[in-house]
């Protein structure tokens, strides 16, 4: 028992210590309290500038002072939030219709010799509009395909210059508020669909060995339009003339065309693109310049490929009286384009009534040797073939792949349509495409499906089949995104950036799909207003330090339509400062996770452009439009 006490007195002495050295330090602190005090001095805690109260001495007979001594001025300034950038002004009402690379003032500036002037200058960079080309006054959501063929709204394309003009050639009526296209042309008043049937008869337009087609010169892009119900897809093509806007009424139509010119330069398409070209009464001069535009006919054409030609000086034993031309003049240009015809090895198979067919070489074992005999054109030397922007066109014949056989077709076969748009193609195959193999190409194919059944999920739009109808792909690399949508009843321009590492663009051609070259630091030859959808992958990761954002989104927002839906896939950073300008365009838009989901590198900006139209236009504005056309 005292051995217990023994401990429990132990165990308590640590605690008296600790409370006896408690009360000493309070004593010591009080005291020195009020030493500090007494004084008049305010303890200043470690020099810290935490005490923001000071202290000070008052007696009883001092007054309490209320009133205040710091004012806003002395507060420091808050940071501002950062400002939103202004939105991009609209542009004047005259420019509803600006083609900045195909501007009528501008051209004036240029040769008029093999219609230089009418080719693509584009303004300089310091030119560059920087606002938004407003729809026209009663601007009016298009027509559904297949009704579109037939029928544009005025208000759209407010022209009704080729009513007059073209009155007894069946090429547009005006009816009301809208234009009715009858399917006629020059040489073939008839409509489009009787003289595709004549051509039917001389050519197999059925078996699917024909595919792709381009119309030079192509009006109001009948003959396209009515080729699509056969299946065959076609590049419409013709200059900003004196036939105002027959382009245009093309696009409104739902037809695939685009701005250009046969003159000093290539097409803006790979060799061996088309399975058949056309011309009626296209106006190209084809004998002058020995043969150049025919040279560059059989540049783009496939082997085996067929040029077709109606109108002068096609039949003028039958038409030179209503040509107004004389006999003489017609022989010596039939004569000429024989000629050169005979030159580049083409066979003529056919000339009966208003049509005549030729036939380009499936390969050129023949030609090579009959230059012993048709010196001229040589065939070109080391000359990439495919390069075709900005190129200038030469005299020489753009030599075929080597083949092994006399019959064997150069560069390979194609499938037959629809088989064509899966097989791997031929370029593909005989590796003349670097860095791309067959494996390759059938994973593309499988990845856009994916995608594109993605894109459908987070957009009814694009689901909805017939609401988008002309549609654009901006880096189309080997047109897996088009191939992806084929089923649905629209066209896409596939687009090939000059600047792209590798050139697809005879793939896509291969697959049987349409499409051109393009520079997005340019503007596209096109017209406003002209696609419903804009597709691109990877675009802006492309240009940068090329050109400014800004300029290629407000290139966006001219051709596309009011209402229209922009699809952009993206590193995330970019897709950041994509939507940052975009909202200065004042589109709807929000930003998607990639189909593999959020942690992707990549993220999907998908944006619609709101639905405005301009004001009526001013008598200043028609003065300015007027002097401008």
């Amino acid at each position: 028992m005292a051995w217990q006490n023994h401990l429990a007195s132990r165990a308590k002495r640590p605690n008296l210590y600790y409370l006896a050295t408690v009360v000493i330090l309070c004593s010591v602190f009080y005291i020195a309290g009020i030493w500090m005090n007494s004084r008049g001095g305010v303890a200043n805690l470690a020099g810290t500038e935490c005490a923001t109260t000071q202290l000070q001495n008052t007696t009883a007979s001092q007054a309490l002072d209320f009133e205040t001594h710091h004012s806003a001025v002395d507060l420091p300034l808050a940071p501002l939030p950062p400002a939103r950038a202004s939105p991009f002004p609209a542009c004047p009402v005259s420019l509803s219709e600006y083609t900045p690379c195909e501007d009528a003032k501008r051209s004036l500036k240029f040769d008029r010799e093999m219609l230089v002037y009418r080719e693509r200058h584009c303004p300089e960079s310091g030119e560059v509009l920087k606002c938004r080309v407003p729809a026209p006054k009663g601007y009016t959501t298009p027509f559904r395909w297949p009704e579109s063929r037939d029928s544009v709204w005025f208000a759209n394309v407010p022209h009704r210059e080729l009513t007059v003009e073209k009155a007894a050639q069946n090429w547009v009526r005006f009816e009301g508020k809208r234009f009715r296209f009858p399917g006629g042309g020059t040489m073939f008043p008839r409509g489009a669909d009787a003289y595709i049937d004549e051509i039917g008869k001389l050519i197999n337009l059925k078996d699917g060995s024909i595919r792709t087609a381009i119309d030079t010169g192509c009006g109001v892009a009948s003959w396209g339009a009515y080729l699509l119900s056969r299946n065959i897809l076609t590049v419409s093509f013709a200059p900003r003339d004196t036939h105002e806007a027959q382009v245009q009424f093309a696009l409104e139509r739902g037809v695939p065309a685009l701005i250009g010119v046969l003159a000093s330069i290539r097409l803006p398409y790979p060799s061996r693109a088309f399975d058949m070209a056309h011309c009626s009464r296209c106006l190209i001069p084809w004998g002058k310049y020995d043969g150049l535009y025919l040279i560059e006919v059989d540049r783009i054409l496939r082997p085996g490929g067929y040029w077709i030609l109606s109108g002068p000086p096609i039949n003028w034993k039958n038409h030179w009286k209503g040509w107004n031309r004389t006999v003489e003049d017609l022989t010596r240009e039939q004569s000429g384009i024989e000629a050169v015809a005979r030159n580049l090895c083409w066979k003529k198979l056919v000339q009966k009534d208003d049509l005549a067919v030729w036939q380009k070489p499936t390969n050129h074992v023949h030609c090579q040797l009959n230059r012993k005999v048709f010196k001229y054109p040589p065939f070109c030397q080391r000359k990439d073939p495919d390069q075709a922007w900005y190129t200038k066109l030469e005299k020489c014949i753009t030599p075929l792949p080597e083949v092994g056989h006399v019959k064997d077709i150069a560069g390979g076969m194609v499938t037959k349509w629809p088989e064509r748009l899966t097989s791997v193609p031929p370029r593909i195959m005989r590796g003349s495409v670097k860095g791309i193999t067959a494996k390759m190409f059938r994973e593309d194919t499988d990845e856009w499906k994916k995608r594109v059944a993605y894109y459908k999920g987070f957009d009814g739009n694009l689901a909805a089949p017939g609401r988008f109808r002309n549609v654009l792909d901006m880096n189309s690399h080997l047109g897996g995104f088009a191939a992806a949508l084929f089923k649905d009843p629209l066209w896409v321009m596939n687009i090939v950036p000059v600047e792209a590492e590798i050139n697809t663009l005879g793939v896509i051609y291969e697959r049987g799909l349409i499409g051109t070259y393009q520079n997005w630091c340019e503007a596209m030859s096109t017209y406003p207003r002209t696609y419903d959808f804009i597709h691109g992958d990877s675009v802006f990761t492309l240009y940068k330090d090329r050109c400014e954002m800004e300029n290629i989104l407000l290139e966006m927002d001219r051709i596309l339509r009011p209402g229209g839906t922009v699809i952009l896939r993206d590193d995330v950073d970019m897709v950041v400062k994509i939507q940052s300008i975009i909202q200065r365009l004042d589109w709807d838009s929000r930003i998607v996770d990639h189909e593999l989901g959020p942690h992707h590198t990549q993220k999907i900006v998908w944006a619609v452009k709101k639905y405005r139209t301009a004001p009526a236009a001013t008598d200043t504005d028609q003065t300015r439009s007027e002097t401008s056309s």
